[in-house]
Order: structure tokens, then sequence, then C-alpha cells
């Protein structure tokens, strides 16, 4: 079991309560607790406070987001000792690894906003690699070094200045910041450190190198976090206001959670959201051709789509992008002009040709890394009715 640790106390000297001061719309430890809980990895995710403020305010705004992610989110209590301001993260680390079960963990600082659930897949990867006790997060920084002796003398630490390299030929140096660590409740308890053993270290961008510990940070970095979230409404945005005439989707983990259920007859059970039947309907009111292209061979399947009364129904393909290049053919309309929502690896060649993909949660991380969109909602709980507002948003 991978938990999150994110410990967040009440007694910021720098900026008051800064855990839940708000940045971009949103309290400050949303921000990581978003990334943890979207990680695929990730299995439950903790919060340590000894602020009754700061449980409030991350429960109501978790809450009101209606994102089934945040489902992994378990707000707990730390002691007044390990929240001191002397104590040691290590010191709360292992008061939470007394008191909880788990097998991996990887601590999370609330004071990096930057952090995002993708940071952490990989981090996870390379933890899961042979020979890996822990990980934690770097920035490569291409800066030139110099120590400075008590005389005032300057010697270069880690380059010649008589050839002075070109920044492009320049490999730098990494700088740990701070964002994560990974490692496991028995080096943990052992060590009684956040890493040990065989580290390796995965990078993330180099935006991330600040962290917030006064004012001037924290200007910095909500403007970071601002822009980043610009681009990102953007690209949604402009993505799904392609001309859409065909809305494809997979059935399993996407129209459903994934889960194969049988009763005690051994009959296949299925679970559907009606959120989505009804999103299908409004897509064929928008004139917009609506259809399942799906590995699956199954009654079920086509008694949904039956139900649904959608135009296209393939089921048992392998080869999905060429069945929907005749599809495009047969309708008259282009590939750019198809919207499909996938999880898995069969379904990665046909989101890569489409004009809009989208995939869900759960998805495998090599597809929610070249998908268009990734919905909030999981797949089976209105994960495609997600996507179809997002698409219908476009054509108004």
């Amino acid at each position: 079991m991978n938990v999150a640790f994110i410990p967040v106390r009440g007694g910021s000297k720098s900026i008051p309560l800064k855990n839940i001061k708000p940045m971009c719309g949103k309290p400050l430890v949303y921000w990581t607790v978003a990334a943890a809980c979207g990680c695929a990895k990730i299995d439950k995710v903790y919060v340590a406070t000894d602020s009754e403020k700061i449980r409030e305010t991350l429960l109501e705004v978790t809450q009101q987001e209606k994102n089934e992610a945040f489902q992994k989110l378990e707000v707990i209590g730390r002691s007044a000792e390990s929240a001191s301001d002397t104590a040691s993260t290590e010191f709360a680390m292992l008061e939470f690894a007394n008191e909880h079960a788990f097998d991996h963990i990887v601590l999370i600082q609330a004071t990096s906003p930057l952090l995002t659930a993708e940071d952490l897949n990989r981090g996870f990867a390379l933890y899961e690699e042979a020979d890996t006790d822990s990980v934690l997060s770097v920035v490569r920084q291409k800066r030139f070094n110099w120590d400075v002796a008590e005389d005032g003398t300057a010697h270069a630490l880690n380059y010649d200045y008589f050839h002075r390299p070109r920044r492009q030929e320049f490999d730098g140096y990494c700088v740990e910041n701070g964002a994560f660590y990974i490692t496991s409740k028995e080096r943990l308890c052992e060590t009684g450190n956040r890493i040990s053993g065989k580290v390796k270290a995965v990078e993330m961008s180099e935006d991330t190198f600040f962290e917030i510990d006064e004012p001037s940070d924290w200007q910095i970095i909500e403007k970071m976090l601002g822009r980043r979230l610009r681009v990102a409404q953007e690209k949604t945005g402009q993505d799904a206001k392609k001309t859409i005439k065909m809305f494809l989707t997979d059935c399993d983990g996407c129209l459903t959670d994934g889960g194969m259920y049988y009763s005690e007859n051994g009959d296949e059970l299925k679970k559907f959201s009606t959120l989505d039947g009804l999103g299908m309907r409004l897509m064929r009111e928008k004139g917009i051709l609506c259809g399942i292209v799906t590995g699956e061979n199954t009654k079920l399947v086509a008694r949904r789509a039956e139900k649904l009364h959608l135009d296209i129904l393939k089921m048992g393909i392998k080869d999905k992008l060429s069945v929907v290049k005749e599809l495009c053919g047969q309708y008259g309309i282009s590939l750019q002009e198809v919207a499909y929502v996938g999880d898995d690896i069969n379904d990665k060649e046909l989101l890569e040709a489409v004009g809009f993909s989208a995939s869900v949660p759960g998805a495998m991380d090599e597809v929610k890394a070249i998908v268009d969109y990734v919905t909030k909602r999981q797949g089976g709980s209105g994960a495609v009715r997600e996507v179809i507002e997002c698409i219908l948003a476009g054509h108004e």
C-alpha cells in the first residue's frame, strides 16, 4: 500500500496560516493534495495537522470540488510536539508510521504547489525500478558555482572559466527542490530518515525550484501557478472547440468502472452511469454521431448501446484506428472531427489520431500523458459525461 503524507501546521511564523492562505483561488495545501489524489500510484493521502482551521478549510474546499479522486484524502491530527518549531519532519513521519499501516510512503511538502500528479507518477515509476530504495525530486540548474574563502578569494566549483561552456552544452547539476520523497516504511523506521539506501532522483520542471518560505516566494510561485493554470485552461478550451462531428468511447474503464461483477448464477454484470446516458442524448440532439468502439464483445454492451440509441457500435475490435477511419469514410468526416475517450494501451493509437482525445483518472499513465483532457470523474461515474460537457461547451 502506497500512502502520501503531507504534514502541515498552523504555527507558520513567516506567513501566518500560510497552508490555507488562498493561492490562485484555493488554499495553498489544496494544490499538493490534488496532485497526490490524482496520482495513480497513491492509494491513500493523509494530511496531518494540529490546526482545526486547516482541517475545516481543506475538507470544505475538497468536498466542493465533487471530484472522486479526493475520496483518497483523510485529514488526521498530529501531536503538539511534532508540530513545534524545533521538531523535524522525520519526527512527524515516524509518529505517523507508528500509528498507520502502509508499505511505502511519499512525503510531500505543502509548500511546493507546482507539484503535479504526473511528477509523482514518474517518481513512483523510478522507485519501482530494481535496486532502488528511495527517490527524491530535484531540479536541474545550469549555474556556475563559486566558493568564496574567508580572505575573499573565489574558486570556481563546477566549470573551467578559461573554457566557459555554452548553456546548451552544460549538463549543470541537480538541486533538491523539497517537493517529495519516497521510501518504504521499513527503511523509514530503521533509519529514521526520509531517504536511505540506494537513492535515485526524478527531475521536475525548472520552475519548481522555488519553495514558499517568505512572502516574496509566494508572489513568484503564485504567478507561475496562475500562468500554468491559464495555459491548461486555454488548451482544453481550444481543443474542445474543434468541430466535433463524431463522439466515440471505449466501454470498460470509461463507461464503466472497469470492474467485473458476477451474480451467484455466474452472470456477468456491469455498472453504467445514467449521467453518461443523458450526455449521449444531448450530443445526438446537437447532430453529433455517438457510439462505442471497444475490444469487448458482450451482450451487456450491446444492450447498453441499444438503450442509448447510439448511432455506432463496434465490438471485438483490435485495430480501433482502422475501424474509425472506415467510419469516417462512411460518414464523410475527417479524423480531426472525431472525439474519443479511452483508457488503455490498445486505445493509444486512436487517441493520438483523433481531433480531441480524453481519458480517465484510472487510465494507464502512458495514455494520460498523450490525451488532450483527463477527467476529474472516474470511469463509470460520469467521466464520459464530463468530456461531453467539455465538447458541447465548445459548440455553444
